[in-house]
């Protein structure tokens, strides 16, 4: 009587036998000065920013090893503890809009229809403007003596002071911004991962008798993780980096992370190493979000000798 035998798992010889391949020695040598070339341009601004920021230095050199004595000062900085505050918030609550929006915006403009052409270059609009200039013209919307938003407002009783010299009310506008803004850039996204899912299999789906909620939950949603993971990881980074549209719309008194760097190191230069501090922390903690967002989506690329 035969045994059926198990198929061996092939040994990984790690980089030493990736090595004792010839092919692939070769081609490991043939990319390898363009490699040091991106280390070079992108890890050595990194690294010499962790260099400063656990030194004393100013704008005029480096000074003495500081450990991290300037990332303890910076959580105790009020000014880094409110852009902190502001940044996650806007963050968090722009994107979860953006997503709900889009992917609804997404969906309906998804299906054929007459002038969906149109409709859809008609949706794309508010994206096309710069966001210096969204800001500034939703500003001279919410100035409390010519802005409609703050007129209406103040009729309708929401709200019984000027809009931009409430620092809430502000994060709140700039939250509502960002959301008409770039909810196009999601539904964008989110349409083109809509359009890679085959019909056949709605299909099939309709003939097994699923309903419209589950053929959602069981074939959108699923298949549209890789367009989720592009979409979700590039609005959460650029919000958590917000800093024109902050500027823009509130006359700089809007804090954020990324303003909290710029003052410190660009403009006041009196925290510079706090400065550099929070740049690497910004680095590190958005390198983490997209971390998160990749294991989240379940996107591991599995290797195959």
């Amino acid at each position: 009587m035969a045994t059926a035998t198990q198929p061996q798992k092939k040994k990984r010889g790690g980089i030493i036998g990736e090595f004792k391949n010839p092919e692939r020695r070769t081609a490991y040598l043939m990319v390898l000065p363009t490699l040091l070339i991106i280390l070079t341009i992108a890890f050595f601004p990194i690294l010499y920013a962790v260099v400063l920021s656990m030194t004393s230095s100013t704008v005029t050199g480096i000074g003495s090893f500081a450990g991290v004595s300037n990332y303890v000062a910076m959580f105790q900085n009020p000014a880094f503890i409110e852009g902190l505050y502001n940044t996650v918030v806007f963050t968090v609550i722009s994107v979860f809009f953006e997503f709900i929006i889009g992917l609804a915006i997404a969906l309906a403009i998804n299906r054929a229809f007459r002038g969906r052409g149109l409709v859809r270059a008609a949706v794309l609009v508010p994206w096309a403007f710069p966001t210096v200039i969204s800001a500034v013209m939703w500003r001279l919307m919410f100035q409390d003596q010519v802005g409609v938003i703050n007129y209406v407002a103040n009729a309708l009783g929401v709200i019984s002071q000027p809009i931009l010299s409430d620092r809430t009310l502000l994060l709140i506008s700039a939250i509502g911004v960002d959301v008409w803004k770039t909810t196009p850039f999601m539904a964008l996204l989110l349409l083109a991962g809509l359009q890679t899912i085959p019909g056949e299999v709605y299909e099939a789906a309709k003939v097994d008798g699923a309903s419209v909620v589950q053929r959602f939950f069981s074939i959108t949603m699923p298949l549209l993780k890789p367009a989720l993971l592009v979409a979700l990881l590039f609005r959460t980074l650029e919000s958590y980096r917000v800093f024109d549209l902050f500027w823009a719309m509130s006359n700089r008194e809007l804090e954020s992370l990324s303003t909290f760097v710029y003052t410190g190191v660009r403009i006041s230069q009196l925290q510079f190493a706090q400065g550099n501090a929070a740049s690497v922390f910004i680095f590190l903690t958005a390198f983490l979000l997209a971390l998160v967002f990749i294991k989240g989506f379940g996107m591991q690329t599995s290797t195959e000798d």
